[in-house]
């Protein structure tokens, strides 16, 4: 079965191995996470299991939500999600899932919100290059030209130009776990994860 957990990260450091060789990590927070659903083909064409992460008050959701957990007799929880699995046998409503399946050495695939850099240039943006810096030259940090003249007379869409930047969902594969701490569901990867201190990621097993 495919391992899936949400989480939060917790900040980067570096430990030195045997050698004395710094190795940049990541260190995550993960689970524990609740199964609140359980698809399967008959009911829903396809198999999954949904969790839920970190409890809180009932106000805080939608009525929709509230009524799909207490369906469950499941209590509010913030962040659900979905993982497509394989079998769905040995898993039931109310299972809490945390971090004991994982072991030293395996790859995780992780998953987050970037950081968002508010209104960027095309520079920063697409890794442009700039316009000459000599005397005389208007063309310093300035696009250029966006299209051609009268044919077609417009500008294409997808043109990579000046907008936001960051925020958006990426996926890191092939983190290697560096060590667990079962007490704590501290999980510690090496390489670095996408989104800020305190983001919510999700995990999903290779």
């Amino acid at each position: 079965m495919s391992i899936g957990l949400l989480g939060t990260k917790i900040g980067m450091t570096q430990i030195f191995d045997d050698q004395g060789i710094a190795i940049p990590v990541t260190i995550l927070q993960l689970g524990p996470c609740i199964v609140t659903q359980v698809k399967n083909i008959k009911t829903d064409g396809y198999k999954a299991i949904q969790i839920g992460y970190k409890e809180i008050k009932a106000n805080k959701l939608t009525k929709a939500v509230i009524g799909h957990l207490r369906k469950s007799s499941i209590p509010p929880l913030k962040y659900l999600c979905e993982y497509r699995v394989e079998s769905t046998d040995n898993i039931k409503v109310g299972q809490i899932i945390n971090i004991d399946k994982f072991k030293i050495g395996h790859l995780i695939k992780v998953s987050g919100i970037s950081i968002g850099k508010g209104f960027t240039g095309y520079q920063k943006r697409h890794h442009f290059s700039r316009g000459p810096m000599s005397h005389g030259s208007k063309n310093h940090r300035q696009p250029g030209s966006i299209g051609a003249g009268t044919t077609p007379g417009r500008v294409f869409p997808g043109k990579r130009m000046a907008g936001r930047m960051g925020g958006n969902k990426v996926t890191i594969k092939n983190l290697r776990i560096i060590d667990i701490n079962t007490d704590h569901n501290i999980l510690i990867v090496k390489g670095a994860v996408p989104g800020k201190v305190g983001n919510i990621i999700s995990i999903n097993s290779k």
